[in-house]
């Protein structure tokens, strides 16, 4: 194994141009395919989250009494699919979008008065998550005197999962074009490779050597490029996301605990198909030559 590596190595090192081309597109392939995954599985975090319980936020009028809000309170809590209500004063809702623009609080602290009205945080039970139903519940709350205006993101999520579904489309189809892209330059460099050393290969065959002596040593090349390329891939997509992240922590706050990373044994999935497209790509190169 040491001379197949080697050997491998060796090739990889001669070729520096070839070498470069096929980690670029193997690397260009990866980061295209898992920016739409890891846009996918963030995704998905949200929707789940939402799913553990639809949160309704319920804007009381302005001036509304102590014995009023009250009322509405105890009416809230009886509506049949309602969770739990928390109060949210004008103070506190102030308070938290303050803490959500660390800095641009400034702009809040000039204020005359404190524009945003008391509000409910009310919790709908999870098995309540059919449209028809949470807007039945929405309508009753509306209903009440005391409630101004209600507000949800139920309409939001459905078309925001409408947008996933067509970028998951998407994503298979140009994954899959990237994938067949990166297995044939691959096989063309492996190709060239391979008639730059013909005269070597047919020596090596009319002294003896075996069909897998031959071989190996190229299948391991394009393994290593492909798990090179898968590397570098990553490495610039989690650039991309630790700059993203970063900066939307500064614009919004601390509230980005959904938004994550591939778990490690992800990336080492994402490798080993890198080395899968090296692997295949010298596979189909190494058919053609061999015939020849």
């Amino acid at each position: 194994m040491k001379v197949y590596f080697k050997r491998a190595f060796d090739d990889i090192l001669t070729n520096v141009f070839l070498t470069a081309i096929t980690v670029g597109t193997i690397a260009l392939a990866v980061l295209i395919a898992c920016t739409f995954a890891l846009f996918f599985v963030n995704a998905g975090n949200l929707l789940n989250a939402w799913e553990k319980g639809v949160k309704m936020m319920i804007y009381l009028k302005p001036q509304t009494t102590e014995a009023a809000r009250l009322d509405t309170r105890y009416r809230i809590s009886r509506i049949d699919g309602v969770k739990s209500i928390n109060f949210v004063s004008k103070e506190e809702a102030l308070s938290r979008l303050k803490q959500q623009m660390p800095g641009r609080a400034g702009l809040l602290e000039d204020l005359p008065n404190n524009p945003l009205p008391d509000a409910f945080e009310v919790t709908i039970v999870p098995g309540n998550r059919a449209e028809a139903e949470i807007e039945l519940i929405a309508q009753r709350i509306t209903s009440l005197p005391a409630v101004d205006e209600v507000e949800y993101g139920k309409r939001w999520l459905r078309r925001f999962a409408q947008v996933i579904n067509i970028f998951r489309l998407a994503g298979f189809g140009v994954g899959s074009l990237l994938f067949m892209a990166a297995v044939f330059i691959v096989a063309n460099t492996i190709r060239l490779v391979l008639y730059s050393r013909r005269e070597q290969i047919e020596i090596m065959r009319l002294v003896g050597a075996t069909d897998r002596f031959i071989k190996v040593p190229f299948y391991l090349e394009g393994t290593i490029l492909g798990a090179i390329g898968a590397v570098v891939g990553l490495v610039v997509l989690f650039l991309g996301y630790w700059t993203f992240v970063s900066r939307l922590q500064q614009e919004l706050g601390a509230g980005l605990k959904l938004i994550g990373f591939f778990a490690p044994s992800v990336c080492l999935a994402i490798v080993a198909a890198g080395m899968l497209v090296g692997w295949l790509g010298c596979l189909i190169s190494l058919k053609q030559f061999m015939k020849t």
